[in-house]
């Protein structure tokens, strides 16, 4: 601890409480310029303790990045607000598409944060081992795939038909309209997606790929 005592510590912050403040002072960084090059003075700085003070409180960057992190997501979420489709309200294919939006927003404000941190494997694998940030702990794919299992109940969807693979296909469209992009630099990351794809997706879903059976 440098001899000029820390601006959060002369604010009665410490112990758990100071632990709290750093996460919150990493997240706002990450929110603000992202996770490339972000060093652990930078993030000291934001919080007002000396640069060592991490240390007392963490078992090193990389357990208060993943934690930094996961609180970026979860505040990217909240600000989007909850998953878009009721089931029984509106039509299925209507909620289908507002949900591929809503999942395209949410990728594209939190996905960036993680491209700094592809040559920190450890942060990720401590990230990794968190509760899922996203629907209080189920995940994204977990609350579609509920979603489409209510709709199913209701008689709206056809029995046979399987919510896990459906939620999965929804997910993985939204990392492949992001990640290409965001790995290669080839463009902004937009949240959004081709024109007519999204109504291509929602009524293949819908309609199968299987023919029609010959009566």
């Amino acid at each position: 601890m440098s001899p000029r005592k820390a601006a959060a510590l002369r604010d009665g912050l410490d112990g758990p409480s100071l632990r709290e403040h750093m996460i919150a002072a990493a997240e706002r960084l990450i929110a603000r310029r992202g996770t490339v090059g972000l060093t652990v003075r930078d993030i000291a700085r934001e919080a007002q303790v000396a640069d060592g003070v991490l240390y007392n409180h963490f078992e090193g960057k990389e357990e208060l990045l993943a934690l930094a992190l996961h609180a970026h997501v979860r505040s990217v979420e909240r600000e989007l607000g909850e998953l878009p489709a009721r089931a029984g309200e509106g039509t299925v294919a209507e909620n289908l598409r507002a949900c591929v939006a809503y999942g395209l927003a949410l990728h594209a404000a939190f996905l960036p944060a993680f491209a700094g941190l592809l040559p920190q494997p450890e942060v990720l694998a401590r990230f990794d081992a968190l509760p899922n940030p996203l629907g209080d702990g189920r995940g994204l794919r977990t609350l579609l795939a509920d979603y489409l299992r209510a709709e199913q109940d209701l008689g709206r969807l056809a029995p046979d038909a399987d919510p896990e693979a459906a939620a999965t296909l929804l997910v993985g469209v939204c990392h492949e309209l992001v990640l290409p992009r965001l790995l290669t630099g080839s463009g902004p990351i937009r949240a959004e997606a081709p024109a007519g794809l999204v109504d291509a997706l929602v009524a293949t879903l819908m309609n199968g790929l299987a023919p029609p059976r010959s009566s």
